[in-house]
């Protein structure tokens, strides 16, 4: 099988028939074959009864329920697990994504040799208060991530098939699956410009909490691709930058106190306790002590862990 189509779905019954035909009609003309894998996330409405009527009608739908809303990311790792085809293709169920844009994304994966290929909404049909955010986020996470994509939180992509049963998703880790990638060890990761299309029916699925768990999401998945195994190199690190630093002002504190006592013979010195350094001196050795721990506990787990050595092999001979 040439492509495998993941489309999370949460109260979209209005759109999942037309987008089935759309995507029939695409397939059938550039003559690819291919499943779609229908991932309902506990919807509401009657989502689940057009899924259901798609996959009696249709010997390539498939249709996955969650017994309650669980989120994107959960829908996606669900469905990359049920996949079968050679190429992986992402989409949302609100007719926002055009499925005209498949035949292109699988020839960059099929005859580019793209692991990954992420769509760039470049002309966007949403309002200002979710473009300037998206803007600002995508910035942010270019600059952490070194992965140069204009639009990281795309829902249309296309991956090897090997990405995406090597990748795990959850949470709401969905938004930094390249960065999940190019930790697996698939470093060619693509962007292509595709058409983005005013939404035809219902609403946005996606409130103001985005915008807080986006930037947490990313620190965490940030914090794991990079010191997920080995903990005590950075909470090591910072602990013992603290210590020192509050060995550095109880020296400080000691010093002044014993000048003072030379200069001034016969007067009863102040109180360390008296000197704002002191305290600072305190505040900084507890917590270097608190962050080494903390990794020293960290280690203590990653040592446990049934996947410690849970590594990426490519190819055996």
């Amino acid at each position: 099988m040439q492509v495998s189509l993941v489309i999370p779905s949460y109260n979209e019954e209005e759109s999942l028939a037309e987008l089935h035909t759309w995507i029939k009609r695409v397939m059938d003309e550039h003559k690819l074959s291919y499943e779609i894998v229908f991932v309902d996330d506990g919807s509401k409405d009657k989502t689940w009864d057009v899924i259901e009527q798609l996959a009696n009608e249709n010997s390539n739908v498939r249709g996955i329920k969650f017994r309650r809303n669980y989120g994107k990311a959960a829908a996606l790792h669900t469905g990359f697990q049920a996949v079968q085809g050679d190429v992986v293709i992402t989409m949302d169920a609100d007719l926002q994504d055009s499925p005209d844009e498949i035949p292109a994304l699988y020839k960059m994966i099929t005859a580019e040799g793209y692991d990954l290929v992420s769509g760039w909404k470049k002309k966007r049909y949403d309002p200002i208060t979710k473009t300037i955010p998206t803007k600002l986020y995508n910035g942010v996470t270019r600059l952490m991530s070194g992965i140069q994509l204009n639009d990281m939180n795309c829902g249309l992509k296309a991956y090897k098939r090997e990405v995406v049963k090597s990748i795990e998703v959850y949470g709401d880790m969905h938004r930094y699956i390249p960065v999940l990638a190019k930790k697996a060890g698939f470093n060619k990761i693509g962007e292509k410009v595709v058409h983005h299309q005013a939404r035809k029916y219902g609403e946005t699925k996606f409130g103001l909490e985005r915008f807080v768990n986006g930037p947490l999401d990313l620190m965490s998945v940030l914090f794991m691709t990079r010191f997920g195994k080995r903990p005590m190199h950075v909470f090591g690190f910072l602990g013992g930058l603290m210590f020192v630093l509050g060995l550095f002002f109880t020296a400080w504190v000691l010093i002044q106190k014993a000048l003072y006592v030379f200069w001034h013979v016969g007067i009863k010195p102040p109180l360390v306790t008296d000197n704002v350094i002191f305290y600072l001196a305190l505040v900084s050795m507890i917590v270097g002590t608190q962050l080494f721990l903390a990794g020293f506990v960290g280690e203590l787990i990653v040592r446990t862990a049934t996947d410690r050595n849970d590594y990426l092999v490519e190819k055996e001979v």
